[in-house]
């Protein structure tokens, strides 16, 4: 173990400052992620041992340390099961770097890789049917500049799929509205991708960008000071106007609709025309064609359709008989 890295403190900062932003170049959302993690887990530790985070060392950062951590998570906090994998994912991935760092301490560093992840339930994904889109659309006030902003959003959003952070990220230089419109965003991994635009989000981007956006303007759709929209700023507007679509579309409102449900609803809506899973993988920029697959499960009218094309069994309703007592007693054994 070298100097530079002979306590926790400094690997961590060389854990985010080398591998996380230098090397991998992970997106600020991941670091995010990853640093209220440690943040979480240094708190933890500073009560549970009564050493300031500066002054903790990598012997004292053991596994069964990190599974008082993960439990407290869960028990006190009340995350969930897939939260909780999550936070353990980051810890993963600084002890894989701590491995290169700190081979003295490979025994040590086995024993936290070790932690198993926690079994969880995979819920159904939560998508918009085709009337609550278009209720939900309609539902900006378009004589105002806040409307026709969150309009063109909302379009947009729905139509390419586009992640939160890709939507307020988004600059003039992004769209390209002449022949093959389309909208450039770098994504996760630091990948580059096109998708392209509708007739009508090309229009009403258009209507955006040259009426209503002032020059000055880099983003194409900022605050009301013209800075970019933050993250919370988008679920404000997206749950304002879904409460007001609620109320011509009443299933909208037994739905938790949040900004990537908008993308869930893009997937869909492309699997339902027929689309492959390796084209919509494309479409949205997945790593794997195998993340699609939350897709197949969550469209029942895909399935709807393969029933209607099956051969149904010839099943015959009867009379009910009840057991024999006896034999009902021994069953319920």
């Amino acid at each position: 173990m070298t100097t530079a890295t002979a306590n926790f403190a400094a690997l961590l900062e060389g854990f985010f400052t080398c591998r996380l932003m230098k090397q991998r170049q992970a997106s600020p959302h991941t670091i995010a992620s990853y640093r209220d993690t440690f943040r979480l887990l240094l708190r933890f530790a500073q009560k549970r041992l009564g050493t300031r985070p500066s002054d903790l060392t990598f012997e004292q950062v053991e596994a069964p340390l990190i599974t008082a951590f993960l439990h407290e998570l869960e028990d006190k906090r009340g995350i969930s099961a897939r939260s909780r994998n999550l936070r353990l994912s980051a810890i993963r991935s600084f002890f894989q770097y701590a491995a290169f760092e700190t081979p003295d301490r490979a025994a040590q560093i086995q024993r936290v890789l070790a932690i198993p992840g926690k079994r969880c339930t995979r819920k159904q994904v939560c998508h918009l049917t085709r009337a609550e889109v278009d209720a939900l659309l309609a539902a900006p006030d378009l004589s105002t500049w806040s409307g026709r902003r969150d309009h063109a959003l909302l379009l947009l959003a729905v139509q390419t799929g586009l992640r939160l952070s890709e939507l307020t990220g988004l600059c003039r230089d992004d769209v390209k509205l002449d022949g093959g419109a389309h909208v450039h965003v770098i994504r996760k991994g630091r990948k580059e991708r096109c998708t392209p635009l509708a007739k009508q989000t090309r229009t009403v981007l258009q209507d955006w960008l040259r009426r209503d956006l002032a020059p000055e303007i880099a983003v194409v759709f900022p605050s009301a000071r013209g800075g970019r929209l933050s993250a919370d700023g988008v679920q404000y507007l997206v749950a304002k106007h879904v409460a007001t679509a609620s109320k011509t579309c009443a299933s909208l409102a037994r739905k938790r609709v949040t900004p990537h449900v908008l993308r869930h609803t893009t997937a869909v809506e492309l699997l339902q025309a027929g689309t492959g899973r390796s084209v919509i993988a494309l479409w949205l920029g997945h790593e794997s064609v195998e993340t699609t697959q939350i897709y197949l499960d969550a469209d029942l009218t895909l399935k709807e359709q393969v029933l209607a094309k099956s051969t149904p069994h010839r099943g015959r309703s009867g009379r009910y008989r009840p057991d024999d007592q006896l034999m009902t007693f021994l069953n319920a054994l």
